[in-house]
């Protein structure tokens, strides 16, 4: 197979959107496909005009509002209906209408789906697939051919199969996507029944699985092994039940584990950066363990790992992460050691000598807060403010001293809840008193510290507080349990997060905006580094 023969194909827009609890706009889709082609991908499937009235609109905003560099954008929809002349069925002037160089049609491939949900003849639905293929490429359209169900129906009726194929073939279809649409096949019977249908058909075949047994990215590849020259998916496998193969991924594994060019090989390093930001534009979480791009994807914690990653990273990561835009981070715990700190340290900026007294140390007292119940895996910050003490062999002069702090929550008689905080610091043995309302003991606390403290320091202005979680420890003894508290902190362009541990959580609280407020000063003092990326921030 040559490199540029193979079809990278995203259904995010059509069938991604399908996702429990996705709804995108038209700006919102436009603004994927964008990024999408920016990747590097083939084709990108805008949805199904004509029968869903916002994909009618992406299409007719589509032609004056989306200039694609890489991409060919696709509509989707049905054959005609039964007994209908191809010409006149109002799905198919649609997806004539929505202008777009490829139009990817859907046909039942399974005889018990021919004769129940479109309730016509098995002769019937060959003629459905031939005219309409036909049809839209006697109009110019380059034409895909979906072919709904087929290793199910290919297992009940294997000749009907392999007959859809042919007939799409031989009408002009230029390749023959087979569909695992209920999601129950493993990679074996794909790749089996792929081969089979090649050998049958000699057609151009194309494979789209959807993960009900988690074998969607699996049985991709299988197809692509056993012949298939077109991969379909969505991103972060968005998708209806348990989701469609996940394009990222596939691209991954088609560029670095098979040397097919799926994408603009120059475009891979900026795969993660494209996951995040159609991330932000769907507002569905992605997963940080996902192969390639997620934000865990070249992230070590356990101490043998660090040890072996400080002598050589290719140890433990199957490729290099920037190859894909991604970073390699190491998280400090108790199940750690100095390999860990050390590692962390160099990644944070700081030469840190193998094997030293100060990394020891360090390492010793991560595990002595852990063991009281902090977590520093999403509180950078907070190491770093230990790292540089035991750097410096002593706390740091601070910044500033406090005096007093304190929280009232009041109820008023018309039923609002009042918080107002009040602070007492020092700067250079000046006094300062300040005071905040809130719309919680945090939110009061962190707008009292900012009148305080901005004065004498203006760059703690852009601190912003962008997300607070808290999680009780020894749940066994209630309220008198003691709580962990992680907050996430925007500063510019930078993200990342503190932890406080009190059995009282508002305390708790405290120190983790103490430990923000001591983090931006230090930058003063910070050696030699940037921004902190804003892949190593804790995933909100």
């Amino acid at each position: 197979m040559s490199e540029r023969s193979f079809q990278l194909y995203d259904t995010t827009l059509r069938d991604g959107s399908q996702q429990e609890g996705m709804v995108l706009t038209v700006d919102d889709k436009l603004a994927v496909a964008r990024h999408l082609d920016a990747l590097g991908v083939g084709f990108i499937e805008g949805g199904w005009p004509g029968a869903v009235p916002r994909d009618t609109e992406f299409f007719r905003r589509a032609r004056t509002e989306l200039t694609l560099a890489h991409a060919e954008l696709a509509a989707f929809g049905a054959t005609r209906r039964p007994g209908v002349a191809v010409s006149r069925d109002p799905q198919v002037r649609a997806l004539l209408a929505a202008d777009t160089p490829v139009i990817t049609l859907v046909a039942k491939s399974h005889t018990g789906h021919v004769e129940s949900a479109l309730r016509t003849t098995l002769a019937e639905n060959l003629a459905m697939i031939g005219s309409t293929v036909r049809h839209l490429v006697h109009a110019g359209r380059r034409v895909f051919l979906d072919a709904e169900h087929y290793f199910d129906g290919y297992r009940r009726n294997r000749a009907y199969a392999l007959e859809v194929v042919l007939i799409a073939a031989e009408a002009g279809a230029e390749t023959i996507v087979l569909c695992d649409t209920n999601g129950g096949c493993l990679p074996d019977e794909i790749g089996a029944v792929v081969a089979d249908t090649i050998a049958a058909t000699g057609a151009s075949l194309g494979i789209h699985c959807h993960d009900d047994t988690g074998c969607a990215v699996a049985n991709t590849m299988a197809a692509v092994d056993a012949g298939a020259i077109h991969a379909q998916g969505t991103a972060h496998g968005y998708g209806e039940r348990c989701g469609n193969a996940n394009l990222f991924t596939v691209l991954g594994n088609l560029a670095l584990k098979r040397g097919l060019a799926a994408a603009d090989p120059g475009l891979l390093g900026s795969l993660a950066a494209t996951s995040r930001m159609i991330t932000e534009l769907t507002g569905v979480p992605s997963d940080p363990s996902a192969p390639y791009v997620g934000a865990s994807a070249f992230t070590h914690k356990a101490g043998l790992h660090a040890s072996a990653l400080r002598i050589d990273p290719d140890l433990y990561q199957h490729i290099d992460p920037e190859r894909v835009g991604n970073t390699m981070r190491t998280l400090v715990s108790d199940m750690g050691g100095r390999s860990s700190v050390e590692l962390k340290a160099r990644e944070l900026g700081y030469t840190v000598d193998a094997g030293s007294e100060e990394s020891a140390r360090a390492a010793a007292r991560v595990k002595e807060l852990e063991s009281r119940g902090y977590s520093f895996e999403s509180a950078d910050a907070s190491f770093e403010l230990l790292l540089r003490e035991e750097l410096a062999g002593s706390p740091p002069e601070p910044p500033f001293e406090v005096d007093s702090w304190q929280v009232s929550v009041a109820c008023r008689s018309n039923g609002e809840v009042g918080t107002d905080a009040s602070v007492r610091l020092r700067v250079d043995d000046v006094p300062l008193a300040a005071t905040g309302q809130g719309n919680g003991p945090v939110n009061a606390l962190d707008t009292a510290l900012h009148r305080a403290l901005d004065p004498f320091f203006p760059q703690l202005a852009r601190l912003e507080l962008v997300d607070y979680r808290v999680r009780v420890l020894n749940g066994e003894t209630g309220s008198g349990a003691a709580a962990r508290v992680l907050v996430q902190f925007r500063d510019g362009e930078r993200r990342w997060g503190t932890v406080g541990v009190d059995e009282n959580t508002v305390t708790a609280s405290w120190r983790a905006l103490l430990d923000a407020v001591r983090y931006v000063l230090l930058d003063d003092v910070r050696p030699g580094r940037g921004a902190v990326p804003l892949a190593t921030a804790w995933a909100g």
